[in-house]
């Protein structure tokens, strides 16, 4: 199946750079460029990606506000998309800059992964792959960092009450691999699961905090005092 896909960079050369290196790979086709946030949630909007790559500084609108429009919920209907067509891209965010404040901005905005601009090409079409998938991604200095940040703000808090209500032990020794960056088979080998079934645990735990991938199950676990 080919992965859709639209470029959102200011540069002109970035963006040609980039349509070139996702082209190169048979099941990606790069259907429209935008050079801002603006220009990125019409073309969203009439083009129908599956993944977003997306730049966080662009003028008219930024990366962040953009990609809050496309894919976050709106005010009081969580189950309504932004999208006429009901469904919402997944947004690779791709940046020069790997400051804390645009991981939180970007994950809280609704983005599947986080992405530098150093990344090889390998990497870059890798990570369009995950999150076409329904994974989440986030470059291995970000995730040390943003964990790291995380433990020592939550250090001494207590889970919040009712954070996991409705799940089983099981999940939640699964929620708390998940925030640290375990994938399932690093999960299954773990708690000494198949991973099929640490799948399944993983399905669960989403389907029962009503969160949408695995970025939001590790922003949910550390926002709630689970991991730290």
């Amino acid at each position: 199946m080919t992965i859709r896909v639209l470029i959102a960079d200011d540069q002109v050369m970035i963006r040609d750079g980039l349509a070139a290196l996702l082209s190169s790979d048979p099941e990606i086709e790069v259907v429209g460029q935008a050079g801002n946030g603006r220009e990125a949630v019409d073309l969203a909007r009439a083009l129908d990606p599956d993944v977003i790559v997306m730049d966080i500084r662009m003028p008219e609108m930024d990366g962040l506000a953009a990609t809050a429009e496309l894919v976050g919920e709106p005010a009081g209907d969580p189950a309504a998309s932004p999208d006429p067509a009901g469904q919402r891209p997944k947004v690779l965010v791709l940046t020069t800059f790997d400051l804390d404040e645009y991981v939180y901005e970007a994950l809280g905005a609704g983005a599947s992964g986080f992405l530098l601009k150093d990344a090889s090409a390998a990497d870059l079409v890798s990570g369009v792959r995950v999150v076409a998938g329904g994974d989440a991604l986030l470059a291995p200095s970000i995730t040390r960092r943003l964990i790291g940040d995380f433990a020592r703000r939550r250090r001494h808090q207590r889970p919040s009450p009712g954070a996991t209500a409705g799940l089983t032990p099981r999940e939640l020794d699964v929620l708390r691999l998940i925030a640290r960056g375990l994938s399932n088979a690093e999960i299954a080998a773990e708690l000494v699961l198949a991973e099929q079934t640490v799948k399944t645990h993983v399905g669960h735990v989403l389907t029962k905090l009503a969160l949408r991938d695995r970025t939001q199950a590790v922003v949910y676990a550390y926002e709630n005092g689970l991991v730290g």
